[in-house]
């Protein structure tokens, strides 16, 4: 599970974040929905251990992670808003590394990476530099080595804004399948509808603090699959690819 207990983090004289606490359990997917500047972001980052609160804790299956940061993250996955790279890697050569950096089966993890390119639509493009890929391919390649190694906790920053629909379908696929899988998942977005279809629980964050917590009975149940507008696309990129 992912636990933060009175997060506090500061820019200056700006309070990013003020005592932010919240816990996302094994196989939950939690919402963190605010305003530019709310602070998600920052959440995210100091969760993911790339920078340092000024107080507070994060728990990572129990591992605090900033007293033991190797222990914790092996168990934890991040998707980032901004994705930065090796630039001259290949995809392949990119989750290649990620994959020996984490101590993955080499064999194993180039599978894994060869269903997830395939499903999200990164399949062929895969030997080329990471330089030449797009916006929406860049972000795809992050959501791909995030979950290559089937995390514990899984932390998600806009992870798929720039995604075709197609991939989004995809990739929240994915995503309830990790969770059925047992993996807490935190999932920022600016896109209500996502989170609406997505998640069981939301947090509001609102100048760095946490406003509300709300459960899925708050909003009801979209239905699963889909939507409408979906459909049109998907059957419009079926009928491109098979004419």
């Amino acid at each position: 599970m992912l636990r933060v207990r009175d997060l506090t983090r500061s820019y200056g004289r700006l309070t990013a974040l003020s005592s932010v606490s919240l816990d996302v359990q094994p196989g939950e997917i939690v919402g963190l929905l605010g305003a530019n500047g709310a602070g998600k972001s920052t959440l995210l980052r100091t969760a993911a251990g790339l920078q340092p609160p000024d107080a507070g804790t994060v728990g990572i299956q129990g591992i605090d992670l900033w007293a033991e940061p190797l222990a914790a993250k092996r168990l934890l996955g991040y998707a980032a808003e901004e994705p930065s790279f090796y630039e001259e890697l290949s995809a392949d050569e990119y989750v290649a590394f990620v994959a020996t950096v984490r101590g993955l089966d080499p064999l194993a993890a180039r599978a894994r990476a060869h269903t997830l390119f395939l499903r999200l639509g990164l399949a062929g493009r895969t030997d080329e530099p990471v330089h030449q890929f797009s916006h929406g391919m860049r972000k795809k390649l992050s959501f791909a080595a995030a979950v290559l190694h089937h995390p514990a906790v899984l932390l998600c920053d806009e992870a798929l804004d720039g995604f075709d629909a197609s991939g989004a379908l995809e990739a929240k696929a994915e995503l309830r399948t990790l969770a059925g899988g047992g993996c807490a998942i935190l999932f920022s977005s600016h896109v209500t509808e996502a989170i609406e279809r997505l998640c069981d629980r939301v947090v509001l964050l609102h100048r760095g603090r946490v406003a509300r917590v709300l459960e899925r009975a708050a909003w009801g149940s979209p239905a699963p699959g889909p939507s409408p507008l979906e459909r049109e696309f998907l059957a419009v990129a079926r009928d491109t690819l098979h004419p």
